[in-house]
């Protein structure tokens, strides 16, 4: 009897470990498993090829590394940014320093796009010693994100949602050169990304149509892969926007829910440019504050309405719809008769569509824009409590303000009247350009000029790298978690015969950070043909002025000292023909349709 339990035991054991080696493991456990292998490739290559040759090896042998070791990353790009963001920020962010601002704290920036700088255009020997520093940085950190990694529990829904994230990071930052400045090898490393989503979603089973685009998407990459030359509008149209919108199909046939993440990008869209892509909410500071149909309404009225100011200004004084909500103006009129604000009114359009308000980014809200610019004595000189007093006078604005809010008490309050002007704001987010529809499938609607302009843009001209497709401001896809702001050197006078830098100081008025002198948000270029005259002080009247400047590489590229210019100082070398090209792609982003 005890035989025949021992053999009937030992029958069993062997059955479970059959069952269990034959069971085939999820998508997602199979995901995990590519992931931790490709993840020990990433950190054999840096520490046993980069790590060793940067201590001691030639310069080509190093750079050779290096490059070997970005690829590797691009393998497990799509679950760092997806499940380890700050890791992965610390692994390949922009090499720029770290601010915290209420703490006025700054941070050296670490990663591939450090060593990156150290290694090209040409390695001097001089840095060695820091580069050896950088590279063990990163070793550091790229050990303690597969802990991190290797410590989640994948589920088929993320592993999808990351795929698709992928493919978007790949049309905003990959092959417009953002991760690679120097290398610009962004091209071929879409084409390590669009295998590793490709091996990803094999697991899933077959889907040959998605299987053909991947692959077709592969082959064009690696064929086509001369950053000046690269057709981005064809990449994406051809196969990028096809590539999401079959993904997304796919898994509602799968059965697979979407991850339903409340977060900017919308988990149902199948790309980048759908019109309801993007969720403004999102941005709003609360839930009170998100936007319904009665507050944009309300919102609407009280926009163009003097009731807000007690006086005869309105928002629509400085924001007019027909401008897309600037002035024409190089600074607005301020209160005082023949007297100015400080800069220049920016667009109003897609300004929920990002973390920080006002050129020097004081305002985290929209809601607290509406209250500094109606206590600004130059502005509207008013002041919200007082707006709440008047509108509680006026039975029609306190019916409009309960079905606004239907939990409101007895009175209007002030947090009422900036939620309700802020939800109005929220809603500017047409998405109507001719680019918009182009992008969702009418081809025909831009011309070869607009399109080669598109891809300029994008490439060349390094436009897209700090001016983000889809809104085309600081706010990068696909995770919308950080606003941008840079330091351009902007003139006083771009006509002057000898430049000057403008005097205005920007961040650095609020925030006392030398890092952020002469620092501003980059705001988006959507209806920048409406919007002349341009930069915060309003100093260039014409596009062709602000596409010179870059050309020539900003403040530092013609010959003054700024020591903290973020935009690269090297000229573009765009020919009079290309910067024309460039300047009529920005004139299809006009919305042709009224919000």
């Amino acid at each position: 009897m005890k035989n025949s339990l021992i053999v009937l035991v030992a029958f069993l054991a062997v059955l479970m470990c059959y069952c269990k080696s034959n069971h085939p493991l999820a998508p997602a456990e199979q995901s995990k498993g590519y992931l931790l292998t490709n993840f020990d490739t990433l950190q054999a290559v840096a520490t046993n090829k980069l790590l060793r040759l940067a201590a001691t090896g030639p310069a080509d042998s190093v750079q050779a590394a290096f490059l070997e070791t970005r690829r590797a990353y691009k393998q497990v790009e799509m679950f760092t940014e997806y499940y380890a963001p700050t890791a992965s920020k610390e692994m390949n962010g922009a090499p720029l320093p770290e601010l915290e601002i209420e703490e006025t704290k700054s941070f050296e920036p670490s990663g591939l796009q450090v060593i990156e700088e150290y290694l090209f255009p040409e390695f001097e020997e001089g840095n060695r010693e820091e580069l050896v520093r950088e590279v063990k940085k990163f070793i550091s950190v790229s050990g303690r994100a597969r802990v991190i990694l290797e410590s989640m529990e994948f589920s088929d829904a993320n592993v999808l949602a990351a795929c698709k994230q992928e493919i978007f990071r790949i049309i905003v930052l990959g092959i417009s050169g953002f991760d690679t400045p120097i290398t610009a090898t962004g091209i071929q490393e879409a084409a390590v990304s669009l295998k590793a989503v490709q091996k990803v979603l094999s697991f899933f089973g077959g889907n040959k149509l998605l299987e053909q685009l991947l692959q077709q998407a592969i082959a064009y990459t690696s064929e086509n892969y001369d950053f000046d030359g690269f057709n981005r509008m064809a990449f994406i149209a051809r196969f990028a926007n096809p590539i999401t919108a079959e993904l997304v199909r796919w898994q509602e046939e799968l059965g697979i829910d979407p991850v339903d993440a409340k977060l900017v990008l919308n988990d149902k869209a199948a790309t980048l440019f759908d019109r309801n892509a993007l969720n403004a909410n999102v941005f709003a500071g609360s839930a009170e504050a998100m936007a319904t149909p009665e507050k944009i309404a309300l919102g609407k009225t009280l926009f163009f309405s003097p009731v807000v100011s007690g006086g005869t200004r309105t928002c629509g004084s400085c924001h007019k719809p027909e401008l897309a909500f600037t002035d024409g103006l190089p600074k607005s009129a301020a209160v005082e008769e023949g007297k100015f604000v400080q800069r220049n009114a920016p667009t109003l359009y897609y300004a929920s569509l990002q973390h920080a308000q006002f050129y020097d980014m004081r305002a985290s809200t929209l809601e607290s824009q509406a209250v500094d610019v109606i206590r600004n004595k130059d502005e509207m000189h008013g002041s919200v409590e007082e707006a709440a007093f008047r509108l509680n006078q006026q039975v029609a604005y306190q019916q409009s303000f309960r079905q606004a809010f239907p939990q409101m008490e007895t009175e209007i309050q002030p947090k009422h009247v900036m939620i309700a002007l802020a939800s109005y704001v929220r809603s500017l987010t047409p998405f109507s350009s001719r680019f918009d529809r182009h992008m969702r499938g009418e081809e025909q609607l831009l011309t070869v000029q607009e399109v080669q302009g598109f891809n300029l843009f994008m490439g060349k001209a390094k436009c897209g790298t700090c001016h983000f497709l889809p809104v085309f401001n600081g706010t990068a896809a696909p995770s919308f978690n950080n606003t941008e702001a840079e330091v351009l050197g902007v003139l006083q006078d771009p006509r002057a015969p000898h430049p000057t830098l403008d005097s205005d100081e920007g961040r650095y008025i609020h925030s006392k950070m030398e890092e952020l002198r002469y620092a501003f948000k980059t705001p988006t270029l959507r209806n920048i043909a409406k919007t002349a005259p341009y930069m915060h002080n309003g100093a260039y009247e014409t596009l062709e002025e602000v596409m010179n400047f870059y050309n020539k590489g900003g403040a530092q590229g013609l010959g003054l000292q700024l020591d903290n210019q973020t935009l690269p100082p090297d000229p573009l070398h765009l020919t009079e023909q290309e910067i024309q090209s460039v300047i009529a792609f920005l004139h299809t982003l006009t919305d042709e349709v009224a919000p």
